[in-house]
């Protein structure tokens, strides 16, 4: 385009910009732009979780396998860890404070240690999940991916470490006269919900952990607390039977005490089904559901936040 100057110079003028008056919106829905690090739909944010499952599984491994890297005993540790927690639960609970009221010593020794390693499960799977993204920054911050692969693979390494447990398990349980039966297949939905539970926690937790650190510092004492309201140490109604029946039922309903009550019913010959709360694989599998879905769609809705700030 050229234009002719009052001296008679003719002047080249540059051509206007088919994009001229165009807002940045507009632009990007134009050339098909799209923010970094924008967060997926979540039909597209499952697609990707599916196509890093892969990656999910290798990394819950190779956590696992260096978690104890620097001990002598190595693996043993995850056996160890909560062998030695019963036995000190037994010696103070057990027998000198007589929390097996009602239990035969073959009931109560292997119903103390199904609790402890069950819920060491779900107490191991939260605090992993408060420092997913936080204690991964580096990772976050130098790879994209869907975010919520980490608090999964997180629960995934402690469900594989329950899995080396039961071996103990059993073989406790055989110790003290509950031999294989047809209820022990029950294990495997008891531990399926209780996975996705506990996976639903851990993604909760790891956003909260996200941008408040502070949090894991909370959280034993919080687990701690939940610990005893759960019944690890001693048998809900039994305990509670001269206080008002509302308060064993409120504890009885709370998920902790759901899966490990339904893991001793699968497990031990002499606790039967008089020990658990009505409906329980109803309320079981509504926890599970609900935990795992709330808890994933709440990750999903702050994934364009993590490792920013």
């Amino acid at each position: 385009m050229s234009e002719t100057t009052h001296d008679g110079r003719v002047v080249v003028s540059d051509r206007p910009s088919p994009d001229d008056g165009l807002s940045a919106t507009e632009l990007a829905a134009k050339y098909g732009l799209a923010v970094s690090g924008a967060r997926p739909g979540l039909a597209e944010y499952v697609r990707q979780m599916w196509g890093r499952r892969h990656f999910i599984l290798a990394f819950s491994q190779a956590k696992l396998t260096a978690q104890y890297s620097q001990a002598k005993l190595g693996q043993l540790w995850q056996v160890a860890t909560p062998l030695l927690n019963a036995l000190v639960y037994f010696l103070i609970f057990g027998l000198i404070l007589g929390a097996d009221r009602g239990m035969p010593r073959e009931v109560y020794i292997p119903f103390l240690v199904t609790g402890v390693f069950v819920f060491t499960f779900t107490q191991s799977s939260v605090m992993a999940g408060v420092r997913a993204i936080s204690g991964n920054l580096g990772l976050v911050r130098a790879l994209h991916f869907p975010r919520a692969s980490l608090p999964i693979s997180f629960a995934l390494q402690q469900l594989q470490q329950l899995l080396f447990s039961m071996i103990v398990l059993f073989c406790v349980a055989v110790g003290f006269g509950s031999y294989p039966k047809l209820s022990w297949l029950l294990i495997v939905p008891v531990l399926v919900l209780q996975f996705l539970f506990n996976t639903g926690l851990a993604l909760i937790m790891a956003r909260m952990g996200s941008k408040t650190p502070d949090l894991a510092q909370l959280m034993p004492f919080v687990m701690r607390t939940w610990m005893y309201a759960s019944g690890v140490m001693f048998s809900i109604p039994v305990m509670l039977e001269d206080h008002p029946k509302w308060i064993a039922s409120v504890l009885q309903w709370n998920p902790a005490a759901i899966y490990m009550d339904l893991m001793r019913f699968a497990l031990i010959d002499g606790y039967g089904r008089e020990n658990l709360p009505p409906h329980v694989w109803a309320v079981a599998g509504g926890w599970a559901l609900l935990i795992a879905l709330g808890g994933f769609v709440y990750f999903w809705k702050a994934e364009e936040r993590y490792g920013r700030g």
